[in-house]
């Protein structure tokens, strides 16, 4: 761990720091401040600091301040002169979160850009605080805190009211790590960690910025378009361009999305047309971690308050997101909508959305399955894949799947859809083993699976069966692969690629090609973990549309497996590495692909 921490303070000082530098955007540490940036400095603080901060002295009639979870704090050393024996007194100044981190110095001035982190600021200003008293040193640090929930599922008579006094015990959970600037005196360092309780091996000594994550807020605070990536253009999907009615157009075909090239907007447009349409009864939908003002869970308000059936299955227990999926089903409770706190022992982390409607035929399924959150803004960022059909076979089973979960059935059945902790791990060892049997018989043989983690150690011994068997394996695993490829006479017929870029790569899809002789791709929310097989409720479906499995096969899948620019690939040893492009062999980042396609798409249909 603390090599990775190294690296990447490696990364900043070395790398981005001066790159940004030599494009005139300068950040400045206090003793790098001219006498002017220093006087707007000293301003700053007086006007928009000072007010808000509050000094906590350490001493025996001011206990240590229970201090938040990776929350900012200054830790001050300081003494009076007038005492020189008693020398060494500890004040912390914790920062609330309110003041923005990053701060551009004198923003109305021409020229360069030029960037405090509010950190030095505090420390260059801190005497402010301490009238009468010699400062000897100030240093920033943060302690990270146990966030893990103990909640014992089957005592709990009321999950939400248990989790929300859970989340209050964790502002004083256990300390489990301390980052703190380098340079820090050493008393001042041991009162800390004494008092925290931390064994070195857990105390980081920071060579730079405490939090690099703020560093994402300056990407809006510099107007620079010539650094910054094209803005995406995505597809704005076929309900948009036609005019059609979604529910229309689904009643005729299956339609399948690939965010973000694709917009969310059908998505957020399926909810909101299916609050409004009379003909639609009921609305069933999984919330597990969704934006700080969804339109989805507005429309399941709006449609609870216009009369229909309205069904919320919200996941507290989404690990950081606990608070906000609090908050929403309150909110939700209050606008008359069903809300559901999950299963027992269980996650609900599938993506589903059950409309029922009112037809001439009579009552009519649509449904909306998905690889990512209900979430529009970080559906701009990761890439997922959204699949809207009204077909009986597999709008009948999610209906089966909402009523498993809502109420009481001990075995439940699933023929098409895959479903954790049910048949999910079981049936992807089928598979897997199906098309052993057929590389074994010389039938055509190949799996591709595209995932975010490969863990499970039965599925990774399937899958080194198979390729003994001798089926070729293709796997894009973008995070945690177990699976070591290309061992002779073990796995060399497997090869791991992961895949980085401006997108996180999100979206799972597995491709069988002789599921019973017949190719199959299926698409879902689960990794290939033990939490997703048996301690989450998962789902991966089918997609019937054998366009659309051509689509997912070679207009996704294929494109990756030819990703020479963002890709990289697993070795034996457990290195990744570079493509190695040949000399025929055309550069290809697959993002960029789909971007370029998702435009020329757009053309094509504004042409017509």
């Amino acid at each position: 761990m603390a090599s990775i921490v190294e690296e990447q303070y490696r990364c900043w000082s070395d790398h981005l720091r001066p790159a940004l530098q030599r494009e005139h955007i300068a950040f400045k540490t206090g003793p790098e401040l001219t006498r002017q940036e220093l006087a707007w400095v000293r301003d700053y603080f007086r006007s928009q600091v000072y007010p808000v901060l509050t000094p906590l002295a350490v001493d025996a009639s001011h206990p240590f301040p229970q201090l938040g979870n990776k929350t900012l704090n200054v830790v001050v050393s300081v003494d009076n002169p007038g005492t020189p024996e008693n020398e060494g007194f500890l004040a912390i100044l914790p920062v609330p979160r309110i003041l923005p981190r990053v701060v551009q110095i004198a923003p109305a001035a021409r020229g360069p850009a030029r960037f405090i982190f509010l950190s030095e600021i505090i420390k260059l200003c801190a005497d402010q605080l301490f009238a009468g008293y010699r400062i000897h040193g100030a240093f920033a640090f943060r302690v990270t805190r146990n966030s893990d929930l103990y909640i014992d599922e089957e005592e709990a008579e009321n999950l939400l009211q248990r989790i929300e006094n859970e989340l209050r015990n964790l502002r004083r959970g256990a300390a489990v790590r301390l980052e703190i600037e380098d340079g820090v005196d050493e008393a001042t360092f041991e009162r800390l960690t004494d008092h925290l309780g931390l064994a070195r091996e857990y105390v980081f000594r920071i060579h730079g910025p405490l939090n690099l994550l703020r560093l994402m807020g300056v990407y809006d605070l510099i107007n620079r378009p010539d650094l910054k990536e094209p803005p995406v253009a995505p597809h704005p999907g076929p309900f948009a361009l036609s005019g059609e009615n979604i529910f229309a157009a689904l009643a005729q075909r299956d339609v399948l999305l690939h965010h973000p090239y694709d917009s969310f907007d059908p998505v957020v447009a399926f909810v909101q047309e299916a609050a409004r349409d009379p003909q639609v009864f009921a609305i069933k939908q999984t919330l597990y971690r969704t934006s700080g003002d969804s339109p989805i869970v507005h429309a399941l308000m709006e449609a609870s308050q216009n009369g229909k059936q309205v069904t919320a299955l919200v996941e507290l227990k989404a690990r950081f997101d606990e608070a906000n999926n609090i908050q929403w089903a309150r909110q939700l409770e209050e606008a008359g909508v069903h809300v559901v706190y999950g299963v027992v022992g269980l996650k609900i982390h599938c993506k589903c959305c059950l409309v029922v409607r009112q037809e001439e035929q009579g009552m009519r399924h649509y449904a909306h399955l998905g690889t990512g959150n209900y979430n529009p803004k970080t559906a701009r960022i990761y890439t997922d894949f959204s699949l809207f059909t009204a077909r009986d076979a597999l709008t009948i089973e999610v209906a089966y799947l909402f009523n498993t979960l809502t109420g009481f059935v001990r075995q439940p059945s699933f023929r098409h859809l895959l479903v954790a902790p049910y048949n999910l791990h079981a049936q992807i060892q089928e598979l897997i083993a199906t098309e052993a049997t057929a590389a074994r018989q010389n039938k055509p043989a190949r799996i591709v699976a595209k995932m975010n983690s490969l863990v499970d150690r039965t599925t990774i011994e399937a899958l080194y069966a198979a390729s003994c068997a001798g089926v070729q394996i293709d796997l894009i695993v973008r995070g945690v692969c177990c699976l070591v490829p290309g061992i002779p006479g073990l796995s060399e017929n497997i090869r791991v690629r992961s895949i980085v870029g401006r997108f996180l790569e999100h979206a799972r899809a597995f491709y069988f090609e002789n599921h019973g002789g017949e190719p199959r791709v299926y698409l879902g929310s689960a990794d290939w973990m033990p939490r997703n097989f048996f301690r989450r409720v998962e789902v991966v479906f089918p997609l019937e549309d054998p366009a659309l499995r051509q689509r997912v096969l070679q207009d996704v899948l294929q494109i990756q497996l030819q990703d020479t620019e963002n890709a990289r690939e697993l070795q034996p040893q457990g290195a990744y590495t570079p493509v190695v492009r040949t000399a025929s062999q055309p550069a290809l980042a697959s993002q960029d692909h789909f971007l370029a396609d998702a435009s020329r798409r757009l053309l094509r249909n504004e042409g017509e």
